[in-house]
């Protein structure tokens, strides 16, 4: 069926609600894909199950987190951007109702594969949402200001989750989402502006093949830590997992309406940057994950004392991430971007070598402070310089694939982290935490100081990628 609309029709913008919703719905999942780490003893007492069992409310979050972010971007642009975002909406909404009435571990891990989908959805139309409300000259301030919140969320989810376990019940950290999921979704139906990409038919075939290699690739690496990395389980899953992603970029170079065009990566600025922002998003996850094991392991630090004390390094995006996205609207991405990365890379070098149980907590928040500053840097500035380099039609393709290296990068360097933590040492006692907790965050500074490598590469297109003139009441209004 032709559709004669224009690939980038969008209504009438009001940028503060665009802002304003799409932060909160991008807030939301992230802080949930983070509380419920803190729940998960609770859990266990009360459904009765062991903590392996447990630890695949986070897992199968995550893989369906991972396998959908390419279809829910193509969904978008076929269907319209701000419809299937309020379906994922209400869909991650209703889930999470599920969570908290799930009457036992396996009815908990379903909602969670179900909320892991809506999560799938909302992230990357939030995203592209938001860039397409907004010219290309204000999107590093725009970006700053939502990605900042995702700083926010991470400060606040070992503190959100620890609080209402302790002082509620776990069931809450689930029914806090249904009032602000709904009256989001209400909102978003009416304030949110409605765009497409290039109307073409699904690429099913395309769907089967992304969605069946990511789940396969994160499925090896989430068990490589359980049953080792030369098992057969682990090596068989993985090279079946190359094997589909390979089948797909085959795929992709002949379809028709591919999910993921090609072409895209001929541009410099957006196949350095997505490299960056795997590289980045996995040193900082790693760092963040292994920096709270150690708080709590080898220091001893309840949840939300870790929380406290490890907050001026989370929530440095809050400050920091506006202010430089609107100096890198002023003068270029790649300076702040490449400062930012060698900062983190410096801040967690200054970690790795003074990590142990004789140095303060002081002097170790003081250097995630530097690093903090530095990921701050490169929040806002990465996604702007990719998504500033492709067409507008493209943003909707362009942001799943951005959420797609995100959360690739950070299950790759988890599993990286993990497997050199184990080498080293283990979680039994604090002395031999804090003998695997250094090298793990090596492993960080690796990925940080690569990041900065390739974003050297990113800069400016030297020209502005075709596109569909935006129209001007977008542009008046923002």
């Amino acid at each position: 069926m032709t559709n004669t609309r224009s690939p980038s029709a969008v209504t009438a913008v009001r940028p503060r609600w665009v802002l304003g919703l799409t932060s909160i719905a991008y807030f939301m999942v992230v802080l949930d894909s983070l509380v419920v780490v803190t729940a998960l003893p609770r859990m266990q007492q009360d459904l009765h199950a062991d903590l392996a069992a447990l630890q695949w409310t986070v897992n199968s979050y995550g893989i369906a987190f991972a396998a959908g972010i390419i279809t829910a971007a193509a969904l978008g642009d076929r269907f319209g951007r701000r419809r299937v975002f309020i379906l994922g909406l209400v869909l991650f909404t209703l889930s999470s109702a599920a969570c908290a009435l799930a009457p036992d571990a396996a009815g908990l891990i379903a909602a969670r594969t179900v909320q892991g989908l809506g999560a799938a959805v909302v992230l990357p139309l939030s995203l592209t949402i938001l860039s397409t409300a907004f010219p290309p000259q204000r999107r590093g301030l725009i970006i700053g200001i939502y990605g900042g919140l995702a700083g926010l969320a991470v400060a606040a989810g070992p503190l959100v989750g620890g609080a209402v376990t302790e002082g509620l019940d776990w069931h809450w950290i689930f029914w806090l989402n249904v009032p602000i999921g709904l009256i989001a979704a209400a909102l978003g139906t009416r304030l949110l502006p409605e765009s497409h990409g290039a109307a073409h038919r699904l690429d099913l075939f395309g769907v089967v093949l992304v969605t069946g290699g990511v789940v396969a690739l994160v499925w090896a690496l989430v068990r490589a830590g359980d049953v080792g990395w030369s098992g057969r389980q682990t090596v068989g899953t993985l090279l079946a997992g190359c094997v589909l992603l390979l089948a797909f970029v085959w795929w992709q170079r002949r379809a028709h309406a591919p999910l993921v065009p090609m072409a895209l990566f001929r541009s410099q600025a957006f196949a350095a940057g997505t490299v960056t922002m795997f590289l980045m998003s996995g040193a900082t996850f790693a760092a963040a994950f292994w920096i709270t094991q150690d708080f709590q392991f080898a220091r001893g630090y309840s949840p939300i004392s870790a929380g406290l004390r490890l907050l001026p390094f989370f929530a440095t995006p809050v400050l920091i991430s506006p202010f430089a996205g609107a100096v890198s609207d002023r003068i270029g991405r790649r300076p702040i971007m490449v400062t930012g990365l060698a900062l983190q890379a410096l801040g967690f070098a200054w970690v790795a070598t003074r990590g142990s149980l004789h140095t303060s907590w002081v002097e170790l928040v003081t250097a995630l402070l530097v690093a903090g500053v530095g990921v701050s840097m490169a929040l806002p500035t990465v996604p702007t310089a990719v998504l500033n380099a492709v067409p507008t039609a493209q943003l909707g393709k362009a942001s799943g694939i951005n959420y797609m290296a995100q959360r690739l990068g950070t299950v790759f360097a988890v599993a990286i982290s993990t497997a050199v933590f184990s080498a080293y040492g283990h979680l039994g006692d604090p002395a031999a935490v804090t003998a695997g907790f250094r090298p793990a965050i090596w492993c960080s500074v690796v990925f940080a100081a690569l990041a900065a490598v390739t974003a050297l590469a990113i800069s400016a297109p030297a020209t502005r990628p075709a596109t569909d003139t935006q129209p001007a009441d977008i542009l008046a209004a923002a």
